[in-house]
């Protein structure tokens, strides 16, 4: 069997510029007095490492109340827009019309669409009315690089038409001015929105990175670390303070597992792609990994410009990584609920 390739990859992001200062200042109207005071508050969003973010709403919307059906449908209309920026670039630097897209998978999980943001753009688009149609909901951060296997997998069975890859999340829509807590307010002084787009083939000639191999690991009884929650206002986030410090301690088994089950050596390796979650987070993969503090650069520098936006973030990492020139085998990794561990290699340049 041919492997998959990766033949191109493209981001986009709302036009919604938000300074990370200016976030400060909503999340002290909305959190002010009611857990930390105005300097703790301006102390956490300081400390993620975040410059800027892109959101679908300017920043004073945020500090109103919003029900449920509003904040859904903010999410279509702007997962559409997104879907359809991101899969035009990604479809034109393949050199592919999207007529010729057999597969179509799409991920996201901050908001619910039935029928799905494939089929909400298909004549848009120009996809084919034989595409088939892949909708993934509920794996958060990790659908990234759940979703670009799951391409890679899917092009692998069908040689003969190109897949493409949808990741869209909306994050900030799940920031809640009526609720107090740390998780909401660690979340809100993260949380970014965006999207992404690849086109992988397995047909014979096709060229770019081949998608190697790929995994997950799934810890027990983690159910509570991370996810959603969902009441009349809307998604909830769960998000527990332990992440760093299990991803530190557990990390090295999971990835050890992974290695050996793949026959790739470490030494092997000439760069991780990782999801920057956050700073702790970070930190705590090169620990885990067995990385120089400070090496997962591009990492930190998309968190910096754009927060953590879930799923495509570590696609936009990838796209920084790829346009540097980075010639060796690459190895994808993000977290998700479950919680999980997912695991992509990319093969050489040149191979």
């Amino acid at each position: 069997m041919t492997k998959a390739r990766l033949l191109s990859l493209a981001t986009a992001a709302p036009a919604n510029v938000t300074q990370q200062t200016e976030a400060t200042a909503v999340a002290q109207k909305m959190f002010g007095r009611r857990i930390f005071n105005a300097e703790m508050l301006k102390a956490i969003f300081q400390n993620t490492g975040i410059k800027t973010r892109r959101t679908v709403r300017p920043a004073e919307w945020y500090a109103e109340a919003h029900g449920w059906p509003e904040r859904n449908e903010i999410y279509l209309e702007a997962a559409e827009a997104l879907c359809l920026e991101a899969g035009r670039d990604a479809l034109a630097k393949a050199g592919i019309e999207a007529s010729e897209v057999g597969t179509v998978v799409t991920v996201s999980s901050t908001g619910i669409a039935t029928p799905s943001l494939e089929a909400r753009i298909h004549g848009r688009l120009g996809l084919s009315p034989n595409v088939r149609r892949i909708p993934v909901f509920g794996l958060g951060c990790g659908g990234g690089v759940a979703g670009l296997s799951l391409a890679g997998r899917l092009a692998e069975a069908t040689p003969d038409a190109p897949v493409l890859l949808l990741v869209v999340e909306l994050c900030t829509l799940s920031c809640r001015p009526d609720e107090a807590t740390k998780a909401n307010i660690i979340a809100t002084a993260l949380f970014g929105d965006g999207a992404a787009a690849a086109v992988v083939s397995a047909a014979p000639g096709a060229k770019g990175r081949v998608l190697e191999a790929q995994g997950e690991h799934l810890w027990a009884d983690t159910l509570d670390i991370m996810g959603w929650r969902i009441d009349p206002v809307g998604f909830g986030v769960i998000l527990a303070a332990s992440l760093p410090d299990f991803v530190e301690a557990r990390l090295p088994e999971a990835l050890a597992g992974f290695l050996e089950r793949s026959a790739i050596p470490r030494a092997d390796i000439s760069r991780f792609v990782c999801h920057p979650g956050g700073t702790r987070v970070l930190t705590a993969l090169e620990t885990a990994a067995g990385l120089e503090s400070g090496s997962l650069d591009h990492e930190r520098s998309v968190l910096a410009d754009y927060g953590n936006m879930s799923a495509p973030t570590v696609l936009f990492v990838l796209e920084r990584v790829l346009a540097s020139g980075e010639p060796g085998r690459l190895f994808t990794t993000a977290l998700g609920p479950g919680f999980t561990l997912h695991f992509l290699a990319l093969g050489p340049a040149d191979a």
